[in-house]
């Protein structure tokens, strides 16, 4: 035998090709790392105080704690927030999970406070520096390796949410999300490439042709595991099933009228998504029904539904073959089967139907009314009702998202010819990622993922223009030590460099320039909240919970019994997890939008008691019934104690009043010499929030002013008490 065709060389020679490239993503991903713990010093303060950003990472800490308190045993229901109600926990378990492995590991079984909160603090960068390894191979693949590595640096500097969920403190599951859906569709994609590359048969798997199928099924048992993986890091993980589901459609479509077999993607679909409901089963909470904002059996029948879905198109597609049917006729059969399909869910399960057909358009439509305020869930495209691109260039740069864009279009034009798999996955993968964002705009830091890769292809492609592939050969024929770079360069043309200049100004500088800008970390929660919170702590009464303890959720129909100890503490939606992380007390509402109340259809219906009720309540006297209201107990009101700040009372107003769809008259267009200036009028300062907050509740007879953070007042507040003096004939003193 041949030396060089030897298996032990061919692996070194492979191993010897492949180590520039496997160096180049390690610097790559330790460049990602860096960028991500820029804002060090934000995070951890000088007093010891370890400050993590957003509200969900504050509850990831809580429940971080609660598991490791009590491992392995995890929280699932929590009476410490929806006072006096309670909420499921929605949360994903495994981000939870890996960090308190990690913990105890490190911690040797016993962590301390400090390694925990560090640990919880580093956890989002380290994931979002590993990114960097999907990315790459799915570039590679889908271009070469210049493609891999052009994608493995955008996706290492790209800016927007895709940053700033990965930044040290932002502990939140997005950038697992991120990770775990990029390593399915990597690995989905190779078990997709090895299959058709050896012409995988199911002939072969009843024949146990071990030769044809181990490489795919290895790579499709993986494939199911980064799904299981993903799906355990966010519940709304089903999205990605559709996506793979329409990409099997159009591809088998595409396989039979080029006469070609697609059992190599049934092979691949069938074994990806038995693994995935495996995995999914043991998590499941048969209690909760069909819900698919918690883990129930929704996620594995529609696991199982996709897996069915491949084997019902692979056998539709070896029927048609066995009957010699013409080939257009397959798609209308997909069709009517699909079409039959849905009219028996709705006949045998009117609900499962339902939620089948509303799923999507909770992610891809455009949202109005109360959740069109929260942040992340209104439209990329849009802001205030106008469109605008500014959000999308904020996110991706104008020049990823344009070539994003065109990357889009080349792939599109190519299923015309004879596009491969890989191609026709990333195409549709991109296309409902692109959509997604255009219903919210959270959904952009799974799109940086393909704006990476798109880039990147459409780089590449330019690279192949000016023949980088035999610039690349002869650099590893001709280089062989440093010395020998200067021979190299009269190889290299002018155009390659006039290409390599493009792609570093048009598509690297803006993305790191972009990183730099905004990895300087988050005020929020800003010091006055963070105080507050620890006045709650230390000077309120204790609610009589043990805080730390993992509760058994009521039964069905029943309330959560609490100890007549317990009390709620009012404030808006975004401020309840810091009450009951940093201040150890029970919100009404918090970030899962729970305790809102108000209405969501019409005005017309009930305004419904919780914190947009009572915050805009006209008279005191309301707000109280408000309180009353929001307890079961018509003997116990809601909440002891309110908090307010300054973002509430002005930047948050016309938030608070969209959701109880009723928001005329708050404020009023003022012509000054500066344009335009809502000022606030009287039903503003009637408002229970305006009472509380911008009159310190003076004249109230049931509410009284029992602690104020660090006492100064913005010019917004002190403008806002001069109008309130202008509108009521106050003469000008300090009103406080």
């Amino acid at each position: 035998m041949n030396s060089e065709n030897h298996p032990v060389s061919k692996f070194k020679s492979k191993i010897k090709s492949s180590l520039p490239y496997t160096l180049a993503v390690a610097i790559i991903g330790f460049m990602a790392f860096w960028i991500r713990t820029r804002p060090y010093d934000s995070v951890f303060l000088s007093n010891g105080f370890v400050k993590f950003m957003s509200n969900d990472a504050w509850y990831h800490m809580r429940t971080l704690n609660v598991l490791l308190e009590n491992y392995p045993n995890r929280m699932f229901f929590n009476p410490m927030t929806n006072y006096p109600y309670g909420s499921y926990i929605h949360f994903g378990p495994l981000f939870d999970q890996m960090m308190a492995i990690t913990s105890l590991v490190l911690g040797l079984g016993n962590p301390s406070q400090d390694l925990i909160n560090t640990i919880g603090a580093y956890f989002p960068a380290v994931l979002g520096a590993f990114t960097v390894i999907p990315v790459y191979y799915i570039g590679k693949y889908l271009g070469g390796r210049k493609t891999g590595i052009l994608a493995a640096i955008l996706i290492a500097f790209a800016p927007g949410q895709f940053l700033q969920r990965s930044l040290i403190g932002f502990t939140d599951h997005h950038v697992a999300e991120s990770l775990f859906s990029t390593f399915f569709m990597m690995f989905f994609m190779l078990a997709i490439i090895t299959a058709k590359k050896k012409e995988l048969r199911f002939e072969d798997v009843f024949n146990k042709n071990v030769a044809v199928i181990k490489e795919p099924l290895i790579y499709s048992v993986i494939a199911g595991v980064m799904y299981s993986a993903y799906q355990l890091s966010w519940p709304g993980a089903s999205l990605f099933l559709l996506v793979t589901l329409v990409y099997a459609i159009i591809q088998y479509v595409l396989d039979n009228f080029r006469g070609e077999s697609s059992d190599y993607l049934g092979f691949t679909g069938i074994t990806t998504f038995l693994v995935s409901a495996i995995l999914i089963l043991p998590f499941v909470h048969p209690d909760l029904g069909f819900s698919m904002y918690y883990y129930t059996w929704f996620h594995v029948a529609t696991a199982l539904g996709v897996m069915t879905g491949f084997a019902a198109l692979s056998f539709i597609e070896r029927e048609f073959k066995k009957r010699n049917l013409k080939t257009y006729y397959y798609p209308l059969a997909i069709l009517g089967i699909g079409v039959l399909g849905l009219l028996a869910t709705k006949i045998v399960s009117p609900s499962i139907y339902s939620l089948l057909l509303n799923a999507p358009s909770a992610v891809f439509r455009v949202h109005t009314g109360g959740p069109s305020t929260i942040g992340e869930v209104s439209s990329m495209f849009y802001y205030g009702g106008v469109f605008t691109l500014a959000r999308a260039f904020n996110n991706f740069t104008a020049s990823g998202f344009f070539a994003s864009l065109l990357g889009m279009v080349i792939l599109l034009v190519s299923i015309f010819r004879k596009p491969k798999p890989e191609e026709v996955l990333v195409l549709i993968w991109s296309i409902f990622m692109l959509f997604a964002i255009y219903g919210q705009n959270r959904f952009a830091y799974y799109y940086s993922i393909n704006v990476a890769i798109l880039s990147a292809y459409v780089g590449g492609l330019l690279l192949e223009k000016v023949k980088w592939s035999q610039l690349d050969e002869k650099f590893n024929t001709n280089v062989k030590s440093l010395a020998d770079l200067p021979g190299f360069l009269k190889f290299v043309r002018i155009e390659q460099i006039i290409v390599i200049l493009a792609i570093t100004f048009a598509l690297i500088y803006p993305v790191y320039g972009a990183a730099l800008a905004q990895s300087t970390g988050s005020s929020d929660p800003d010091n006055t909240w963070i105080e507050a919170c620890l006045w709650l702590k230390s000077y309120t009464p204790d609610p009589g919970m043990d805080y730390n303890a993992i509760y058994e959720a009521p039964k069905n129909g029943e309330l959560f019994q609490y100890p007549d100890t317990a009390y709620g503490v009012m404030s808006w939606w975004d401020y309840g997890h810091y009450i009951e992380t940093i201040g150890h007390r029970m919100p009404n509402a918090n970030p899962f939008q729970a305790g809102i109340g108000g209405r969501r259809g019409s005005i017309n219906e009930t305004n419904m008691p919780g914190a947009a009720t009572f915050l805009t309540a006209p008279s005191e006297e309301e707000a109280t019934a408000v309180l009353e209201a929001v307890h079961p107990d018509p003997d116990k009101a809601g909440a002891r104690y309110i908090v307010s700040d300054e973002m509430m009372a002005i930047g948050f107003m016309p938030s608070i009043s969209a959701w109880t769809l009723d928001t005329e008259g708050y404020f009023q267009p003022h012509w000054t010499s500066n344009g335009y200036v809502n000022l606030p009028t009287k039903r503003y300062f009637n408002s229970m929030l305006s009472r509380l907050h911008i009159l310190d509740g003076n004249g109230l007879k049931q509410y009284r002013l029992v602690h104020e953070t660090w006492a100064y007042q913005t010019q917004e507040e002190v403008f806002y008490k001069r109008v309130y003096n202008l509108l009521y004939s106050i003469p000008e003193v300090d009103t406080g």
